[in-house]
């Protein structure tokens, strides 16, 4: 049996693919405090896709790792987190995106973000830009304070080779990003490998 080929997301860019129930994907951060939104949408219907909202009510928690569901918007199991190094991602935040930028840190250039970056790669699909919900941020490191609800973005865990494993519980299209915000990734902006395998 041959190894996977192992594929490379540049830095601050995005792609689309499709995984078939009973794979397996594994998110690997080459180098180290690098996060990848992770989409999933179904293949035959996507307006059927990945639900923070759904997951994190039957889950009852807000940080998953191994042996958790990533569930749709109808409830459906879309993956399986099988195998993680890290053992911190989010589940709250939108992908970053132009506006984004502009409303928290003021930028006017032009910067598509992890949303345009998603919205590209996936429109052969026949996803448009108003279907992309909340990415299962994988590597993102965001703590809740308990007393406050207070959000804080902090530099991810993972280290270089670090991985997240998630077995497909359907036929998906998988949106993926080496994400573009600068304090999601400790402000280097590196690359992401994906496997997958049979």
């Amino acid at each position: 049996m041959t190894a996977a080929a192992i594929h490379t997301i540049p830095p601050q860019s995005g792609v689309a693919f499709a995984l078939k129930a009973g794979q397996r994907l594994t998110v690997i951060d080459p180098m180290g405090q690098q996060v990848a939104d992770l989409l999933a949408f179904n293949a035959d219907d996507v307006e059927e896709a990945i639900s923070s909202g759904r997951t994190l009510d039957y889950a009852s928690k807000i940080y998953l790792s191994t042996g958790d569901i990533l569930y749709s918007n109808r409830s459906s199991e879309m993956l399986e987190i099988v195998a993680d190094e890290v053992g911190r991602h989010d589940f709250l935040l939108a992908p970053c995106s132009a506006e984004m930028f502009r409303r928290l840190y003021g930028h006017t250039e032009p910067h598509k973000g992890c949303f345009g970056n998603l919205r590209d790669a996936l429109a052969p699909y026949g996803v448009k830009a108003d279907r992309i919900p909340t990415a299962f941020n994988v590597f993102m490191n965001v703590p809740v304070n308990g007393q406050t609800g207070a959000l804080t973005v902090e530099p991810p865990l993972s280290k270089a080779g670090d991985t997240t494993v998630f077995l497909a519980r359907m036929d998906l299209i998988i949106g993926l990003t080496a994400c573009s915000a600068g304090m999601s990734n400790n402000f280097a902006f590196k690359p992401i490998h994906y496997r997958i395998d049979d």
